[in-house]
């Protein structure tokens, strides 16, 4: 692919501009999180489950590897939460990283297993694996550090 063709590919959202420009802030999160269920949740872990959307869906008509990133973030963050950090105070993203080893499709249930490996007074680390509900199978896993700031004594 010539460097014109690329720079094309990149830029073709902004055929759509004027669209995204009226999203409401923070829109992400709920267009990821609105079709999450908790299903079990303890000191430690939590798991929820969900079935694929088609708006998380990747030109490959699976589930969209950002998506499953964001996913990582925001029940990794719940596990965070569950050893007594406050929901606003789980800090801020240090590292993230997603292995896929298969792919999800629409309508497709799958469990997401949120485990924090150590929460600490400065950093948090989580484990995060994603399963076919139907099978058990893994199809993706990440690992996501978090840097917690220190509460203020004031």
């Amino acid at each position: 692919m010539d460097l014109e063709s690329v720079k094309k590919t990149l830029e073709k959202g902004m055929e759509t501009t004027s669209v995204v420009d009226e999203l409401p802030s923070r829109f992400l999160e709920p267009l990821i999180m609105s079709s999450l269920t908790v299903d079990h949740i303890e000191h430690g872990r939590v798991v929820c489950s969900m079935k694929i959307p088609p708006r998380l869906l990747n030109p490959g008509n699976s589930l969209h590897g950002g998506a499953t990133a964001a996913l990582v973030d925001v029940v990794g963050s719940a596990a965070i939460c569950s050893v007594g950090h406050p929901p606003l105070s789980t800090g801020v993203s240090v590292e993230i990283n997603v292995s896929y080893m298969d792919a999800a499709y629409v309508d497709e249930e799958i469990e997401i297993e949120a485990r924090a490996l150590r929460v600490g007074k400065a950093v948090a680390v989580v484990s995060v694996e994603f399963r076919k509900k139907k099978t058990g199978k893994v199809f993706a896993q990440g690992r996501h550090t978090k840097f917690i700031p220190l509460a203020s004594k004031m």
